[in-house]
């Protein structure tokens, strides 16, 4: 993606937040430099402490990511563009078939995802999806312009950050370095836009959990850090802990897809997104991702090949004959998330649903 230049076209400017003040309980997160991933002594080098961050805390901090400052606040113009500057008429001719078919592509409205059942609490999430390949489905008429930027954003991501972190984590596993690499080609979901305004009784109705405790269900999630605090992960010791926001840095961790196929050696992180701090809450929250997901026809199976889990033993979330396809996990569980009633779970807080003869737990 080019630097903003003369010849970019004009975008509204979205001024962030500043970084709080408050005294936060912040999660300690390892921080790698992702310009080592680019030689093979390099990523000998910084795959162990890949490995050691996604299995201790499950998030990690990613430098060096070949987007300079300017280059990431560029974007940020950008993805404010769907909610601030499309109509909300022309929003509605664009909105995701999520209930349908299970694809975020387009606009999630507010007010579709249950946050408390009890209490009959709505999400007030706005979101926009769009495909890595972003010519594959139209745009409304605002964001068009960008279209070239966004495409560039995209194959970055998925390139030059996605692929070098596959890679990396299949060194952990002892296997050759493209194993993952060939089950994440350029295809289905991709770049996501959300921002979260939310009311002063709703906030009391939910206990300020804005998205309550969840994993994600792809393989790797890259989160372009924002400054303004509401992102938190479930610690061991059972404590939630804030993440901070750490100037262009990436904040990555791994879903439920990478689960199935490292047999269990990563286990997402429970996390959700809770009320900004005091000093930040006249700010919108705005936050702009990268979901990466397996080919829809990968079969979720263990990389049995793997001398690491030949050594320490094989996690299975099912029988082999049961596992899911890629494609069918994905939208099996965009169709379910935040419509399907919850059942208690077992464990304090926790509520629980079946997909596909799996147990996907939430927590509150």
């Amino acid at each position: 993606m080019p630097a903003p230049c003369v010849a970019s076209p004009k975008c509204p400017r979205y001024i962030p937040a500043p970084p709080t003040e408050e005294k936060l309980d912040f999660a300690d997160l390892a921080i790698i430099d992702l310009a080592k991933a680019q030689t093979p002594k390099g990523r000998a080098e910084i795959y162990p402490q890949v490995r050691d961050a996604l299995r201790t805390n499950g998030f990690m901090y990613v430098v060096n990511h070949g987007y300079t400052q300017a280059q990431r606040d560029r974007f940020f113009d950008i993805a404010d563009v769907p909610f601030s500057v499309v109509p909300p008429e022309e929003m509605k001719t664009y909105r995701a078939t999520i209930e349908k078919v299970g694809e975020y592509q387009g606009f999630k409205p507010r007010r579709y995802w249950h946050v408390d059942t009890e209490n009959k609490v709505l999400d007030q999430i706005e979101q926009y999806g769009i495909n890595r390949n972003v010519y594959l489905r139209p745009h409304p008429q605002a964001l068009r312009p960008f279209l070239p930027e966004l495409d560039a954003f995209a194959r970055h991501n998925h390139i030059n950050i996605l692929h070098p972190i596959l890679r990396l984590l299949a060194l952990s596993l002892e296997l050759p370095e493209d194993t993952l690499v060939k089950k994440h080609t350029f295809d289905a979901n991709g770049v996501t836009a959300m921002r979260y305004p939310r009311s002063e009784e709703e906030e009391r109705l939910a206990n300020n959990v804005w998205f309550k405790g969840h994993t994600d269900y792809g393989s790797v999630t890259i989160l372009w850090s924002q400054p303004v605090s509401g992102l938190q992960i479930l610690s061991k010791d059972g404590k939630w802990k804030w993440v901070q926001h750490m100037d262009n840095a990436l904040v990555i961790n791994t879903g439920d897809t990478m689960e199935f196929l490292s047999g269990g050696f990563y286990k997402p992180t429970i996390h959700r997104v809770v009320q900004p701090p005091k000093d930040q809450r006249s700010y919108s929250r705005l936050g702009v991702f990268y979901f990466s997901l397996p080919n829809d026809d990968v079969r979720l199976l263990p990389c049995t090949d793997s001398p690491v889990l030949q050594r320490i033993g094989i996690e299975r979330k099912c029988a082999d004959e049961d596992a899911p396809l890629a494609g069918n996990w994905m939208k099996e569980r965009s169709v379910a998330y935040g419509r399907k009633e919850l059942k208690k779970g077992k464990e304090e807080g926790v509520e629980e649903e079946l997909i596909n003869g799996i147990v996907v737990k939430h927590y509150n």
